[in-house]
């Protein structure tokens, strides 16, 4: 027989019992299978875990959240243009719309191989993201 909380199960059938009387002595019998049950409510059984003894959909989502780069968080696209620093064949980008409406986006590059970073169309006020990549 296996109670949790003050729900009692029928030990051959696991059919939920009636109400616990709370005392030890009272039998109970199962209205399935006839099977006579001690009342066990009263028993306090205490039992514990490690935190990370049951998987968590949330805790697995967390971690691979955490493993991300600041990069991949950012969704940058991946541009088939190599890097003028180290020839690497591919770069990160991403684009704002820093000037008017009517203006094309301003591209930003980066290389994960050498760190390498530029901006497209070249903005003598954008040199500072090389810098500070606070610009997301």
């Amino acid at each position: 027989m296996a109670s949790i909380g003050s729900l009692i199960f029928c030990t051959d059938c696991g059919n939920l019992l009636r109400e616990s009387t709370g005392d030890e002595a009272a039998i109970l019998i199962c209205e399935l299978c006839g099977t006579k049950n001690r009342d066990t409510a009263s028993k306090t059984i205490t039992s514990e875990s490690k935190p990370d003894a049951f998987p968590s959909s949330l805790r697995t989502k967390r971690s691979a959240v955490q493993t991300l780069t600041a990069a991949d968080k950012r969704g940058d696209a991946i541009a088939q243009e190599s890097c003028p620093e180290c020839d690497r064949p591919e770069m990160r980008y991403y684009t704002l719309q820093l000037r008017s409406a009517d203006e094309g986006s301003t591209v930003f590059y980066s290389c994960e191989g050498c760190g390498h970073k530029y901006v497209l169309p070249k903005l003598s006020k954008i040199i500072q993201w090389a810098h500070n990549d606070s610009l997301i």
